[in-house]
Formats: C-alpha cells, sequence, structure tokens
C-alpha cells in the first residue's frame, strides 16, 4: 500500500467509488487512518486511547455513510467514544472541539472534488492538523504500529451539533444587526442560497429563514452526492454563473453559495454581479479591519495589484501577500499574531476566509454571516455592499496559464526555473515584487503590459501556474509574449499551454 499517495496537504484524498479508478479509499485503509489519528491524538493529549471521544461527520457524498461505518467501527474497536454527527459542514466539526466534551473529530469530506473522491479532515481545538502531522499519521499506518483492539468497545453516541452550530449563527446576526425585530432581524430581506447539493443547505433553513430572511429564491439546498447541478464550488464558472441567475430572476438583495462542506463561501449583489475573488478578499477586509485600524491582512500571492491599494490606502491597513494554500496564510496569520502584529484576516482568492475572532477557522457560512451583518448595517444608513467597493481598481484583463512540468524531479526543476527567471528579470530591468513570497512576481509600466505576471511552482502538482493581469485590454497578451523569451529557453518545461494561448 502506497500510504503516501493519500496525502492531499493537510487532508487525506482518494477514490472513494469505483466508477473511474480502484478504490483507494477502501474499509481497511480508512479503518487504519482513524486509528492513527486516534494512537497521534492520544499522544497529543496524554490520556489513553480508551478515554477519548471523537466526533465524526461527513458531507453529501454518496460515499459518506460508508467511510462513516468503517471510521466508527475502528474507532469502537480501540475503545474510542464516537460522536455521529451526521451530515455535517467541516467548520461545524472543528466547533465540536470547542463546544462539546470531545478531544477531537474527523470531517469525512473531498471539498469540491467530483463525486467518485472522499477524504478525511481532522481537528482538535488547536485546528486542523498540518501536513507534518498526516506524514504522522501516514507513517504509523506504513509501519501498522496502530492501538490494539480494547477489552471494552467504544460507544456511538447520535449528536445533532449543526442545530447548535446554526444557532451560532443566527445569535451573530442578532447582535450585529441590533435590529428593532431582535427575533426577525432579516424581516425585508430576500437572500438566494445555493447549496449545490453539498452540506449547506442548513444556511437556508436553519439560519437565515427563522430570522425573517425571504430564501425562495434559493437552489439546491437538498443534499445529493452526485451534485447533478452543477460542482459546489464558489470558484467554479458554472456554479457561479448560477447562483447570479437565481438572483437576479428572484430578484434577491443578496446570492450565498458554499462549497460542498462548507468552509468556503461566496456572495453575489443584488444586481447578479459576483462578489468573489478580489472583491470577496475586499469586502472580508473592510468587516475585519474594523476595530482593527491599522491591522495586517493575510492573502495568497495572485490578488491583484488594486486590492493592495484598495487594502492600504483605502481601509488604511497593511497587506501581506503570501503563498497560495489556505493553510500557509492561516499559518502566516498565526506566526503575525504571535509576534505582536495585529493581523485579523487570513483569506485565499478560493474563498477560503479565516477570521482571528473565529478561531482562525476558514469558514465558509461564517463569512457570510459578516457579510449579511454589514449588508444590513448598510442598509440603514441607504447603502449597500457597493458602496464598500467603489474605490476598489480591478484588473481589465486577467488570465492563468498552467505549464506541465516534464522532469520526473519537478520540483528541482520548477525551482531552477524560478531561480533563473530571477536573474534573466534583473538582466531586463524588470521591476520584482519586494513583498511576494512565493516563486517570481513582476510588474510592467503602462507601455509594457501595465499589469503583471506571478509565475509559481504548484503545491502538489508537476506544474507552473501563471498569472497575469493588466490594467487595459491587451495588456495580457504583451506580458505573455516577454515572459515567452525567457519561457523558451527552460528545460523541461512544457510550453505547449503558453504557446497556444498566445496564437488564440
Amino acid at each position: 500500500m502506497n500510504w503516501k499517495q493519500l496525502k492531499s496537504g493537510t487532508d487525506i484524498r482518494g477514490a472513494a467509488v469505483a466508477d473511474r479508478t480502484p478504490i483507494t479509499l477502501t474499509d481497511p485503509v480508512v479503518g487504519a487512518i482513524a486509528a492513527a489519528f486516534s494512537a497521534w491524538l492520544s499522544q497529543k493529549c496524554g490520556k489513553p486511547v480508551t478515554s477519548l471521544t471523537i466526533a465524526v461527520g461527513r458531507d453529501s457524498r454518496i460515499s459518506g455513510p460508508r467511510i462513516r461505518d468503517a471510521v466508527t467501527a475502528s474507532l469502537t474497536r480501540i475503545g474510542v467514544s464516537v460522536l455521529d454527527c451526521g451530515l455535517a459542514s467541516t467548520p461545524s466539526m472543528f466547533m465540536t472541539t470547542v463546544d462539546l466534551p470531545c478531544d477531537g473529530s474527523i470531517q469525512i469530506t473531498a471539498s469540491h472534488h467530483p463525486y467518485d473522491r472522499n477524504g478525511l479532515k481532522f481537528f482538535t481545538c488547536d485546528g486542523g492538523l498540518d501536513a507534518p502531522d498526516i506524514d504522522v499519521l501516514l507513517s504509523l499506518c506504513e509501519k501498522d504500529e496502530l492501538p490494539a483492539a480494547a477489552a471494552t468497545a467504544g460507544t456511538v453516541t447520535p449528536t445533532d451539533y449543526m442545530t447548535q452550530y446554526a444557532a451560532h449563527l443566527r445569535e451573530l446576526i442578532q447582535k450585529g444587526v441590533n435590529a428593532e425585530d431582535y427575533d426577525h432581524p432579516l424581516a425585508g430581506f430576500k437572500i438566494a442560497v445555493d447549496a449545490g447539493n453539498g452540506a449547506g443547505g442548513f444556511y437556508a433553513r436553519d439560519v437565515l429563514e427563522p430570522l425573517g430572511a425571504d430564501v425562495s429564491g434559493s437552489q439546491f439546498l437538498e443534499p445529493d452526492g452526485m451534485f447533478p447541478n452543477h460542482i459546489p464550488n464558489p470558484e467554479n464558472e458554472e456554479a457561479m454563473a448560477s447562483i447570479c441567475a437565481a438572483v437576479t430572476r428572484s430578484h434577491s438583495d443578496l446570492g450565498v453559495i458554499f462549497d460542498t462542506d462548507v468552509d468556503r463561501g461566496g456572495a453575489v449583489d443584488s444586481r447578479g454581479e459576483e462578489i468573489n475573488r478580489n472583491r470577496l478578499v475586499a469586502i472580508a477586509s473592510a468587516i475585519a479591519l474594523e476595530g482593527n485600524e491599522g491591522g495586517t491582512i493575510v492573502t495568497d500571492s495572485i490578488t491583484s495589484d488594486g486590492l493592495k491599494t484598495y487594502l492600504e490606502e483605502t481601509l488604511g491597513g497593511h497587506h501581506h501577500r503570501f503563498k497560495r494554500g489556505y493553510k500557509n496564510v492561516i499559518n502566516e496569520a498565526l506566526r503575525l499574531n504571535q509576534e505582536g502584529i495585529n493581523c485579523p484576516l487570513a483569506i485565499e482568492t478560493s474563498g477560503h476566509a479565516a477570521l482571528r475572532e473565529n478561531y482562525f477557522l476558514d469558514d465558509g457560512a461564517y463569512l457570510v454571516t459578516k457579510i449579511i451583518i454589514k449588508m444590513a448595517q448598510l442598509r440603514r444608513e441607504g447603502k449597500n455592499l457597493d458602496t464598500l467597493l467603489e474605490s476598489l481598481a480591478e484588473p481589465v484583463e486577467a488570465s492563468e496559464i498552467r505549464l506541465p512540468i516534464l522532469e520526473e524531479d519537478f520540483r528541482t526543476c520548477g525551482q531552477a526555473v524560478i531561480a533563473n527567471l530571477e536573474s534573466y528579470a534583473a538582466e531586463k530591468g524588470w521591476n520584482i515584487a519586494p513583498d511576494n513570497r512565493e516563486g517570481i512576481r513582476v510588474s510592467f509600466p503602462a507601455d509594457k503590459g501595465d499589469g503583471w505576471f506571478l509565475l509559481r511552482l504548484s503545491v502538489h502538482d508537476p506544474i507552473m501556474p501563471l498569472n497575469i493581469e493588466s490594467n487595459r485590454a491587451g495588456g495580457v497578451h504583451q506580458i505573455a509574449e516577454q515572459l515567452n523569451s525567457y519561457l523558451l529557453t527552460c528545460k523541461g518545461l512544457d510550453i505547449a499551454p503558453m504557446e497556444a494561448f498566445l496564437k488564440g
């Protein structure tokens, strides 16, 4: 068994339905990983495995019940007490470690990936496990250093934690909006929710509707692990077009969309325009910096120049670009706060947003809740969410080109491409960004493209993503042509996608 193939950053991922590829997340494999987590958690907590309580939840995938049963059987066999939370969001499973008497939790999910994939996420009260922790779990499996069967099996207790989690979000809205009608602060608002048939349908039913909101424009709230309508992913064009159309069709004041396990969220304004990527980062930052004047916002590396200007000049904050990967930006925000730097928000352009006030948990429902509160507050002033974005300059053109690496040692090859590009850029007199912490980012003046490119190495795959943005029509193509002169000299890099882009 190649256990390392199951690692995906800070998660476990694999094939769970044998429609396209053989199943890698078999019952024995899943059971072993759950047992390994128990061993790791036992050492962390300083208590015997048989004294542990672990909460288990799942998203709507068709393989979820099978994997839940395998996880539960493995845990109870070694004496662990299990809280079966049923259909649940990933953020709620972290919150069980805060609100319930449990030592850790496991969420069964593969985020926005296809129906035949699944995976496991792990939490303690300190947050999600990091990549080195996943290495430990897989090493325990590989060495078969797993807890033995207990003399007395553990118990399974059905636990409806999602009701408590939804009540917490309702209370946030009630206190944040502070309307005359405390029980129905969203009366008069029409909000369309798109759960993509994932785990997010509760937000319309259990959070918004009880507070008086009209959610009749909502769609795809029922869980269906085949995802028949669109991919549950706020970054997916089809998914965003669908919720935009739903908002326009229903004349809603706001639309919100979640990924399958609700750790990411996106929004749509009353005109049916996306509040996504840079716009979502801008609104989240405006909210996070209230009461944190001059604070630092950590983002991933591909945010636009206009966003940096907005964060620093309009909001008066500081922008700290970091690496792609939601755990990377979260861990960087944690590091900055530990150093005494006021950092209230870590956010990726993918929609992962983690606020310090919420345990630096990337929670799509919490983010959307904060946006709804802000929308209600602005309406009192005769304004709307667009008011917050009036000074945000957005690029005229933006493209991403993914360049495959052909060398077996793709990481070494990619690092060499970046190092040599840095020397090439310096020779050309190009403006290398001083604050970039991933790959190489170069800016160009108005006569040479009026924009920037960022070339980096993918976190997991033999790919070099290239992002290019420009503030004028034709600028992206002009920047790409200049960079291509260098790429033609690179060994081990497939530049066919770049050539196709330039011809197109």
